[in-house]
């Protein structure tokens, strides 16, 4: 387009000055980028108010995609190549007029290729680029016009002969070959989720990609015919962990080491043989994302201050307790990196190890050779330490060891997979551990969740009326405090892709093992007995600090009820 219509279109959007249109087509001469990315990112303006204004000088229609629903016809005129290509979305067909979404009515040869590839007229509708992609995955799928490629290649490709693509060297590979690109869409695609599994499953007729988000599963937009590419995908995760890819009847574990966007990725993978071919997992995991302050993890005040002076005793077993998935390793390393020092000797045994941290001599475990918890557990004794962790107590041996330690002057810090704090005890008392060892080394046991944190660019404040007052209170929760206040509800917005939630906090409840718990150990009480003596003595339970987050608007009460429920009643029993 001539300098002197793009000068009148940009005067006519009304939303720059002389001087700042010239500077506007000088660098629109100069950038590789399309023309509305450079003319949002130079001028500082919101991407879908240029587009209204510019749709309104070039009268062409401007449109959101959030909503948007097309038929499964007018999806199949368009190929998926194109639309990833030129980042377009067929919306719509009037009068036999195909309607296309861009957000750069400027693209070279745009209209021209989409005549060529539908065999039709052409009108271009202006859209947000965000809305167009996040379309284009919802509608066509992640990895569509990979899909896309792979079926043409059909006859090329022999999608069972998965040990000749795996007998290449990694370095030699075609970054560009179908299938390594559409695993590496689908590791891709989850990262900018902020995903931390990926499950990839077999069923009859179908191949599913569920990616878990915040603690949730959610299922993964894919095209049809994935289950026709399944041996190869796989084939190729297996390739990349360095796994056995002719071993199909047992299940492996592998690791693979990725750089996206300059952050390092480990990514653990798990297969597991299915009725319908191998099923496979993939835990993602950030290095270094786990060096969280005391200060992130969530803590209210008066729990922060008790905490940190647990973590600081020169001797003592400090536990973290709750199910798989409620963040226990991040709180390890926090407690770590708080008091990491040079004068201090920090030793750890885990299985395996999240996160690499300075300072902390971190031993991974190999049952296969002998190397056991109980093992390094016994040799970290020799090796004069500070501070040891234990990345969790399975058996009685590991539990006896971590009590030797921590009666001979260490601070030993270890997980248990139990409901709540009071319950590590009798976990410990099971193992064969006797009462006055618990009483004597046992200094603190914090029980935690993870729960989701309401997006706060849309969440919503909503009164407590009659009804929902009812239902919480028939839930335990102090209604009767509050006066006029509001809690929030979720919405969904860009912001947070659609869910109302965005990130993770954590809600605890921290058990001091001091003198009116002591005695309650060693004359064996029960788990219920023993909460019961804390909450007369100031111990706040995971419901109410879950309570005091949804008060301060960060989560609902519907997510503190989903992670503390079964807790609570077993409580109440």
């Amino acid at each position: 387009m001539k300098k002197t219509q793009l000068t009148n279109l940009l005067e006519q959007t009304g939303l720059f000055e002389p001087e700042q249109i010239e500077e506007l087509l000088g660098a629109i001469a100069e950038s590789s980028a399309d023309f509305t990315e450079t003319v949002v990112e130079k001028a500082d303006v919101r991407e879908d108010e240029f587009l209204e204004k510019l749709g309104a000088a070039m009268d062409l229609p401007y449109r959101r995609l959030k909503e948007l629903e097309v038929s499964e016809e007018l999806l199949a005129r368009v190929p998926p190549k194109a639309v990833f290509q030129y980042n377009i979305m067929p919306v719509d067909e009037e009068a036999g007029v195909l309607q296309i979404a861009t957000a750069n009515p400027f693209q070279p040869g745009l209209i021209d290729a989409m005549r060529l590839a539908t065999g039709g007229r052409i009108k271009l509708v202006l859209s947000p680029a965000a809305d167009i992609e996040a379309a284009a995955k919802r509608l066509y799928g992640v990895g569509a016009e990979t899909l896309d490629r792979l079926m043409q290649d059909d006859d090329r490709i022999d999608l069972d002969a998965e040990v000749d693509l795996s007998k290449q060297d990694l370095s030699e590979l075609d970054q560009e070959a179908s299938v390594v690109k559409f695993v590496n869409q689908i590791i891709w695609e989850a990262h900018q989720n902020r995903s931390t599994d990926i499950h990839i499953e077999p069923m009859e007729t179908d191949l599913r990609i569920r990616y878990r988000i915040d603690g949730v599963l959610h299922p993964t937009p894919l095209p049809p015919h994935l289950k026709r590419f399944q041996s190869a995908i796989i084939s190729r995760i297996k390739v990349m962990a360095n796994m056995d890819i002719a071993e199909k009847r047992l299940p492996q574990d592998g690791r693979i080491s990725l750089r996206i966007q300059g952050e390092e990725i480990d990514v653990r993978v798990s297969t597991m043989p299915t009725v319908y071919g191998e099923s496979v997992s993939l835990r993602l995991l950030l290095r270094g994302s786990g060096m969280l302050g005391m200060e992130k993890l969530g803590l209210n005040p008066e729990d922060e201050k008790i905490l940190k002076r647990m973590i600081v005793r020169p001797h003592g077993i400090l536990l973290c307790t709750g199910p798989t998935g409620s963040g226990k390793s991040t709180s390890l390393y926090a407690w770590l990196h708080t008091i990491n020092s040079v004068d201090k000797r920090i030793m750890s045994a885990e299985d395996p190890i999240e996160y690499e941290m300075a300072g902390v001599n971190q031993v991974q475990m190999k049952p296969d050779i002998g190397l056991s918890f109980a093992h390094v557990l016994r040799t970290f004794l020799r090796q004069d330490p500070d501070v040891i962790m234990v990345g969790e107590i399975r058996d009685r041996e590991t539990a006896e060891i971590s009590i030797r330690a921590a009666l001979t002057g260490h601070l030993v810090f270890s997980t248990l997979h139990t409901n709540d704090s009071a319950g590590s005890i009798n976990r410990l008392l099971d193992m064969g551990i006797e009462p006055f060892l618990v009483a004597s080394s046992v200094e603190g046991i914090v029980a935690q969740r993870l729960i989701r944190r309401l997006c706060p660019a849309c969440r919503k404040a909503i009164e407590i009326d009659e009804t929902k007052r009812e239902f919480l209170r028939g839930e335990g929760f102090p209604v009767e405090a509050l006066k006029t206040q509001a809690i929030y509800e979720p919405v969904g917005c860009d912001e947070c892709r659609g869910n109302g939630f965005k990130g993770r906090t954590g809600i605890y409840e921290i058990l001091a093992v001091d003198d009116h718990i002591r005695p309650l150990i060693i004359a064996r009480a029960s788990a219920s007995e023993i909460k019961r003596e804390a909450l007369k003595h100031g111990l706040h339970t995971l419901r109410d600090d879950g309570w005091k987050k949804v008060l301060a608007g960060v989560t609902t009460v519907e997510e503190v009820l989903r992670v503390t429920e079964e807790d609570e009643e077993e409580t109440l029993s």
